[in-house]
C-alpha cells in the first residue's frame, strides 16, 4: 500500500511538473512583429523640410511605409519583461519647385529606430493578457532628394534624434505560445499598433 501511495505521489508530481512546463508562466521569452499607424516620424514628415535638406521647393503625394517593428522581451518576473524594440519607416513624396507644377524629383526619408524597452503585464491569463509598454531610444534618419531635373541637384542629409514609444494599453489573446495583440499609445511604433507575439 505504501509503495502504491509513493507511486501515485510521484506520478502526480510528474504530471504537475509537465503542466507547469507547458503553462503560460513558464514562457520567459517573447518575440513580436507589428505594424502601426501614425508614428512620430510619420507625423514629423507632415512638416515640410524638417531635416537638413535645403531644397527650396515643395513636396506632394506622400506615401509612407511603416512603422514596421520587431521586439524582444525577456521576463525577469511574470509581470516584468525587459528587452528592446526595432522600428523601420520610410516615406516617399514628389518634389516640385515653388510656383511650378512640374515634378523635379523624389524626396525620401528613411527611419531606423532602436529602443530599450520594458513591458508590464498587469493582467495574465492562459489565453488573454493586458499590459503596458515603455521604450526610449534613438532614431537614425536619412533624408534625400533624387533629382530628375538637371537644374536641381541631388541632396542628402542624416541625423539622429531621441524617440520613444508609450503604449498605455495593450491586449493580447490566443494560445499561451502564440497571440495576436493590439496597443493604444503614442510614439515611433504608432498610435495604434497590431501584430503577433510568440512566447517560448
Amino acid at each position: 500500500m505504501k509503495k502504491i501511495f509513493l507511486i501515485a505521489v510521484a506520478t502526480l508530481m510528474a504530471t504537475t511538473s509537465v503542466k507547469a512546463q507547458n503553462g503560460y508562466d513558464d514562457t520567459k521569452h517573447e518575440v513580436a512583429i507589428s505594424y502601426g499607424i501614425d508614428a512620430n516620424s510619420q507625423i514629423l514628415d507632415g512638416l515640410e523640410n524638417v531635416g537638413g535638406i535645403m531644397f527650396g521647393g515643395k513636396f506632394k503625394n506622400e506615401s509612407y511605409i511603416g512603422p514596421i517593428a520587431a521586439e524582444y522581451f525577456y521576463h525577469l518576473k511574470n509581470w516584468l519583461g525587459i528587452g528592446g524594440v526595432f522600428v523601420y519607416g520610410h516615406s516617399t513624396e514628389d518634389a516640385y519647385l515653388r510656383g511650378n507644377d512640374d515634378k523635379v524629383g523624389e524626396h525620401k526619408n528613411t527611419y531606423i529606430t532602436v529602443m530599450p524597452a520594458a513591458k508590464f503585464d498587469w493582467f495574465r491569463r492562459k489565453n488573454i493578457g493586458l499590459y503596458s509598454k515603455l521604450a526610449l531610444g534613438v532614431t537614425f534618419r536619412n533624408e534625400k532628394i533624387d533629382s530628375t531635373n538637371p537644374d536641381v541637384q541631388d541632396e542628402s542629409d542624416s541625423s539622429v534624434h531621441f524617440n520613444w514609444q508609450a503604449s498605455l494599453f495593450g491586449i493580447e489573446a490566443g494560445s499561451p505560445k502564440v497571440r495576436a495583440f493590439g496597443e493604444l499609445g503614442f510614439g515611433e511604433q504608432g498610435i495604434f499598433v497590431a501584430g503577433v507575439r510568440f512566447k517560448f
